[in-house]
C-alpha cells in the first residue's frame, strides 16, 4: 500500500481511464469478442476502484490489494451494497479466464453481465469520488 494526497486531476485520469475501458468493452461486446469484452469491463472497474481508494489515500500495488481494500473501505462499511464484493470476484475470475485460460471461453451472457455489472459499479465510484470532491471543496 502507499498513500498519497489525490487531486482533481489525478482522480479526473483514473475515472477517464475506466469509462475508456468501459467504452472499449461495449465495442467488443457489439464485436462479439466476448473474452475481450469481458476483460475490459474489468479493467473499467479495477481503474474506478482504484479511484474510490485514492480518496482515502490509498493505493495498491495489486489486484487482490485493491479489490480487498475496496470491499473493506466500500462494501462492509455500507458506502456500497453488500453483493457489490460477489460481482468483484466474479468480474476478477471472468477476467482471469478470458485472458489466461485456453480451455474455456466466454459467452455472450457473461460478457453483457459483466459490462451491466461493470457500468453500475462505475458510476457508483463516479458517485462517491463526486461526493468526496464535494466534502473536500466545502472543508477548504
Amino acid at each position: 500500500m502507499s498513500a498519497f494526497e489525490p487531486t482533481d486531476d489525478v482522480l479526473e485520469a483514473m475515472l477517464a481511464k475506466a469509462a475508456d475501458r468501459l467504452s472499449t468493452a461495449q465495442r467488443d461486446l457489439a464485436a462479439s469478442a466476448f473474452g475481450d469484452a469481458v476483460s475490459r469491463a474489468y479493467y473499467a472497474v479495477f481503474n474506478a476502484m482504484s479511484a474510490s481508494l485514492a480518496t482515502r489515500g490509498l493505493t495498491f500495488a495489486s489486484h487482490s490489494q485493491t479489490i480487498g481494500a475496496f470491499n473493506r473501505e466500500f462494501v462492509k462499511t455500507g458506502v456500497l451494497p453488500r453483493d457489490t464484493s460477489r460481482t468483484l470476484q466474479r468480474l476478477f475470475e471472468d477476467r482471469q479466464i478470458a485472458d489466461y485460460d485456453w480451455h474455456h471461453d466466454i459467452e455472450e451472457g457473461a460478457a453483457r453481465a459483466a459490462l451491466s455489472d461493470a457500468e453500475n459499479i462505475v458510476a457508483q465510484c463516479r458517485q462517491q469520488v463526486d461526493d468526496w470532491r464535494t466534502e473536500h471543496r466545502a472543508r477548504e
